[in-house]
């Protein structure tokens, strides 16, 4: 009986304990779900640059009237936290006042959820994060002969205007953002009132007359990530390169050399080389933030600049409403309203259906096209043969006269090294210590594409690091059976090397090492007897058919909301170059580490293309510039061509790689920008911010009270009737 009563007990105990366990799972899991996140929030009332009901963006806004009323916007944001929330249970990050009313705080979930019912509150929203959508091309467009002619040629070619980018920040050392005392500008641009910010690697001297305003915005990176200071860096410079990079293809300085490697590919054009450039650095090499990104619009629309930049955003719909009342469509909206051309990615998600990422009808969303450039190189092996392939290098030592021995690196394994059998140690070239050296140096060695590259964890430049290290005279990284055609990219390369993207080719190649290559009884090699030699892959070739839509850039049909339901608003709005573009680049190359210490890359994306709307549209600005943006947006829209180079219908990249079929307007929009054409289309279309307003109230999905408008509860009055 004792014994029966105690197991009672421990059973009690351990039930009891059970029951804690579980309980203290519960709370913790409660409270792993209470972590903070951003949350961006829409207020009633007008914003600074509609106090009084019409755009105030043109006008004083240093006024005193203005500025109390920026004053009682901040006061009022700052009550309804106090009023609402917990103490200490929030940090606000930043007030929106210039295009929009509303804020940004960091707070949790349940606070955040007080907010949506506030008083005033007009909409709650998570922040999503900021994503990178990742020359020649002036004479492609036909620019040096068209329309910079008409505006007096690349000395004056958009002169007077400003020019927005939300980016990365920029390198203001470069070259392309150099200014000319012997080329003074002569444009007024009183209507811009922007500011140098000053701090790490970015003196007061950077704005020098051609970068006229540098900002940089990180309350929201820094609410959520610990920030790298070494690449991280507080101040507009940019480590990553990527916002130089988009500035130099809107706006860089004409006739720059690009310079990569010791060799001149070139010279470098901005669309328009004497527009002004405002940046506004909101996005970081380890974080991105939708409020660092709307307090840079905000602040940028507040300045004055003329066309609004955008190869940032979220790459995904909002999670609880329609595409085109997210806050950042809504800060849009209020950018086009205040009278900026505001221009944006379509997105790096194609050749998927309804992939796009620019929703809106008041913005601009910029799909990406190839030009008729091409960087061929090729690999003769001793037999005679020629394979094609890709590679930004010069040629092996004594091309046409030598060749060297080749090597396949998977049969040049360290005999006595200690490290993982695997195919990135054993054939992808990712480390010196997993090859013999007596066999590799001065040898072409052979990488094969397999399962690091796959599934991205090896990379080019790692092969690059392994082939100086062990003095490779070259290397050929060919496509493997296993995992079919892989798409190759030229990049730069600092030794002799080949891309063979194609499987085909690849066999050719090791069946011609295989003949040449003398084994033991035991299949190890006895002597290597192949021969190879990489030629120049450097020089530019030219192809018939050009442009070709980009299989990367992201397709229509729009969509309205997560559940991917089709919007009646056709998408992407117009075609431009995003393929092979070379532009300016940060030396510090934050998250490329083969572009590390160069001045220019060669980079592919939507990204690319944006900003050749964006200098075509200063450049329209500056010939019409009574224009408003809508009007600009119609010349663009309604004077592309959907023809290529040879007046064939514009082809598209599909699925499968090599494969084309005849773009449709959910490729191409309207079709390649025809910049000569749009400067003078005959008629231009002009919308306004009410008919957008119309727009949204006819949505069914659209809840009035967030519009807010006169207009909207008029159309819903009638149509109830």
């Amino acid at each position: 009986m004792q014994l029966t009563m105690a197991t009672a007990r421990a059973n009690v105990l351990l039930h009891s304990f059970c029951f804690i366990v579980v309980l203290a799972s519960v709370l913790l899991t409660g409270f792993a779900a209470e972590d903070r996140a951003i949350y961006l929030v829409l207020m009633e009332g007008e914003s600074v640059a509609f106090h009084g009901g019409s755009p105030s963006s043109r006008l004083n806004l240093n006024s005193e009237v203005m500025k109390a009323h920026a004053m009682q916007l901040e006061d009022s944001h700052d009550q309804l936290l106090q009023s609402n929330l917990e103490t200490g249970s929030y940090s606000k990050l930043y007030s929106f006042k210039h295009i929009a009313n509303g804020f940004a705080v960091h707070t949790k979930p349940s606070q955040a959820e007080k907010l949506k019912y506030s008083p005033g509150v007009k909409m709650v929203e998570r922040d999503r994060g900021a994503k990178l959508m990742t020359t020649y091309t002036p004479r492609f467009l036909e620019l040096p002969e068209g329309v910079w002619t008409q505006e007096g040629g690349q000395r004056n070619a958009g002169e007077g205007i400003v020019i927005e980018f939300v980016d990365t920040g920029i390198n203001p050392a470069h070259l392309s953002f150099a200014y000319n005392p012997l080329r003074p500008f002569t444009s007024n641009i009183s209507h811009f009132s922007g500011a140098c910010e000053t701090g790490p690697l970015f003196p007061a001297t950077s704005c020098n007359g051609k970068i006229v305003s540098a900002k940089f915005f990180s309350a929201g990176a820094r609410a959520v990530a610990t920030l790298n200071a070494s690449v991280d860096i507080l101040s507009p410079f940019d480590a990553d390169g990527h916002g130089s990079h988009v500035a130099s293809v809107a706006a860089g300085n004409a006739g720059v050399p690009v310079v990569v490697n010791g060799f001149c590919y070139g010279k470098a054009s901005g669309m328009a080389p004497r527009a002004r450039i405002a940046v506004y650095k909101a996005v970081y090499p380890t974080v991105g933030t939708l409020a660092d990104v709307i307090s840079a619009m905000d602040q940028a629309i507040r300045d004055g600049v003329d066309v609004l930049t955008l190869s940032v955003g979220p790459d995904e719909p909002p999670e609880d409403r329609v595409t085109f009342l997210s806050m950042f469509d809504v800060f849009m909206l209020y950018a086009r309203r205040a009278g900026v051309f505001v221009v944006q990615a379509a997105g790096n998600r194609g050749p998927d259906p309804s992939s796009v990422v620019s929703y809106s009808p008041w913005a601009v969303g910029v799909a990406s096209s190839g030009t008729d450039r091409i960087y061929p190189s090729s690999i003769a092996l001793g037999n005679g043969e020629r394979i094609e392939g890709v590679g930004l290098s010069g040629p092996t030592f004594g091309y046409r006269l030598l060749q060297h021995r080749l090597v396949l690196a998977k049969g040049a394994s360290n005999p006595i090294g200690s490290f993982p059998r695997t195919p990135p140690y054993v054939e992808e070239c990712q480390t010196p210590q997993a090859l013999d050296a007596r066999l590799v140096i001065g040898s072409i060695v052979i990488c094969t594409f397999s399962k690091g590259f796959y599934n991205g964890t090896s990379t080019l430049n790692a092969i690059i690091n392994t082939a100086r290290a062990l003095g490779f005279m070259g290397f050929v990284l060919f496509a493997n059976p296993a995992y079919g055609d892989f798409i190759a990219e030229p990049v730069p390369f600092a030794v002799s090397g080949i891309l063979v993207p194609n499987v085909t080719n690849s066999q050719v190649i090791l069946q011609y090492y295989e003949q040449q290559t003398f084994k033991d009884a035991r299949g190890f090699p006895t002597r290597l007897a192949a021969r190879a030699s990489i030629g120049e892959g450097r020089a530019a070739s030219f192809r018939d058919q050009a442009p070709i839509v980009s299989r990367f850039s992201s397709r229509g049909p729009n969509i309205i909301d997560r559940a991917r339901k089709p919007a009646d608003v056709l998408k992407p709005d117009i075609l431009a170059l995003g393929h092979q573009i070379w532009g300016a680049w940060s030396p510090i190359s934050a998250l490329e580490p083969s572009l590390v210490g160069h001045s220019f890359a060669l980079l592919s994306g939507t990204s690319m293309a944006t900003p050749h709307i964006a200098g075509i549209a200063a450049l329209i600005k500056q010939y019409n510039p009574s224009w408003n943006p809508s009007m600009i947006a119609s010349s663009i829209s309604t004077t592309a061509t959907k023809y290529d180079k040879n007046g064939e219908l514009i082809m598209a990249e599909g699925s499968d790689i090599g494969s084309q079929y005849p773009s449709t307007p959910f490729d191409s929009g309207a079709g390649l920008v025809s910049p000569s054409n749009a400067m003078d289309p005959g008629l231009v279309l002009s919308s306004g911010y009410e008919d957008y307003i119309s727009f949204l109230c006819s949505l069914h999905d659209t809840d009035p009270g967030t519009i807010k408008s006169k207009n909207c509860h008029r159309r819903i009055v009638q149509q109830a009737a």
